[in-house]
């Protein structure tokens, strides 16, 4: 069977020495990950399968994890992932949204088949795809074992990219520019906010002549007038109106890799207090970006960006951007570091960010981001977009 590998197996499997490493500091026996983009990132396995019950099991004296799902999935693991039949283990339907049996007692057999039924397991507690119910299910399959939060231990791992990892953003960048410049052509006053939404969609998915654009983990965030009050709208079939303002929030995104790019603009004329906003928020993002390097902490880099808004009168509560890159719905972030107060993580070298200060009042909003690369010195912005207010 032809296989489609986004990665060298090499790469895959020094991501899973890297999460044993981490495992083993925690006294960690098995690792149960749910999280899409953690089953993606050791493997590669990519389907839309999420919404059922599916999983790796990540034993620590194994050399290959087990990839375990719902069976007319199966395939989907033998053509996008390195694993060898025996690591793939399928259930049969009847484990499906069922009130008798549940994936997750299939889980705790393969377990106890492989004699793991009395040690440490860590289960991905808080992301979307694992439910109570899961946890439920093991704790009664499994009743010596003891269990512990395993959450965000792979995303941990993740935060320092790989070359080709950074190639792949750098790809989605140009098809972020061109989904901005698809927004910015498409939205005028008279035009429906769902005609410019289905072009964006398709400057996204088309990419370029070269490559070919993916589903992004977040749809087109596309809120005009007062809804740009509120961060995460979209769009409307109502018509754009002359003096309206627009956020636009958007992503590129190549072979599951993102570059999120957030832009504002008004349409004719906007009121004075969105254009000293956006002086405010270009100015800080600026500042904030230059002062990004290695040994710098997130929580650092956000006070830079608090003083330089510090003298406007205007205020951000929330932070002002996150560790991004490799993810499958509802979010591109990966849940690890932030630039806000008290995060301490220091940057590192191939760490990616999606910085997006964006300040959001009772009747309008400015939202203008950069997606970066920690560099050797400094930090590279991914997109060559205007940071500016857009004007149309």
């Amino acid at each position: 069977m032809n296989k489609t590998l986004y990665f060298e197996v090499q790469e895959y499997k020094e991501r899973l020495r890297k999460t044993k490493e981490a495992m083993q500091e925690k006294g960690i026996d098995i690792l149960i990950a749910t999280d899409p983009a953690n089953m993606n990132y050791i493997t590669g396995f990519d389907g839309w399968s999420f919404y059922v019950h599916q999983c790796l099991v990540i034993m620590a004296d194994r050399d290959e994890p087990i990839w375990v799902g719902r069976g007319q999935d199966s395939n989907a693991a033998r053509l996008t992932t390195w694993l060898q039949e025996e690591s793939i283990r399928p259930y049969t339907d009847d484990y499906v949204q069922s009130l008798i049996k549940h994936p997750m007692d299939f889980v705790s057999d393969i377990i106890k088949e492989k004699g793991y039924q009395d040690r440490v397991i860590a289960t991905e507690m808080d992301t979307y795809y694992y439910t109570a119910k899961c946890q439920e299910r093991l704790a009664l399959g499994l009743p010596k074992a003891k269990f512990i939060d395993g959450t965000n231990l792979i995303n941990w791992v993740r935060i320092i990219k790989s070359d080709a990892e950074v190639d792949y953003i750098r790809r989605a960048a140009r098809i972020a520019e061109k989904a901005m410049e698809a927004a910015y052509g498409s939205i005028d006053a008279g035009v429906r906010q769902c005609d410019a939404a289905a072009n964006v969609y398709h400057a996204q998915i088309s990419g370029t002549k070269e490559f070919g654009g993916d589903y992004s983990a977040i749809v087109p965030l596309m809120p005009s007038g007062i809804r740009t009050s509120t961060p995460h709208l979209s769009w409307t079939d109502e018509p754009y109106r002359n003096g309206d303002t627009v956020i636009l929030e958007l992503s590129g995104c190549y072979r599951r890799y993102h570059c999120p790019l957030a832009r504002t603009m008004i349409i004719g004329d906007a009121p004075q207090k969105v254009r000293d906003l956006a002086s405010v928020v270009v100015e800080g993002i600026s500042n904030a970006l230059e002062a990004v390097k290695p040994g710098i902490t997130c929580e650092e880099v956000e006070r830079v960006w608090a003083r330089s808004i510090a003298k406007s009168g205007f205020i951000k509560d929330s932070r002002i951007g996150y560790s991004m890159g490799l993810n499958f719905p509802p979010d591109w972030g990966e849940h690890t570091a932030s630039f806000r107060p008290g995060d301490k993580t220091i940057l590192q070298p191939n760490m990616t960010f999606h910085m997006i200060p964006g300040i959001w009042l009772e009747d309008c909003g400015v939202d203008i981001s950069e997606s970066f690369r920690v560099t050797e010195s400094g930090c590279e912005t991914f997109t060559n977009y205007p940071r500016k207010l857009l004007v149309k």
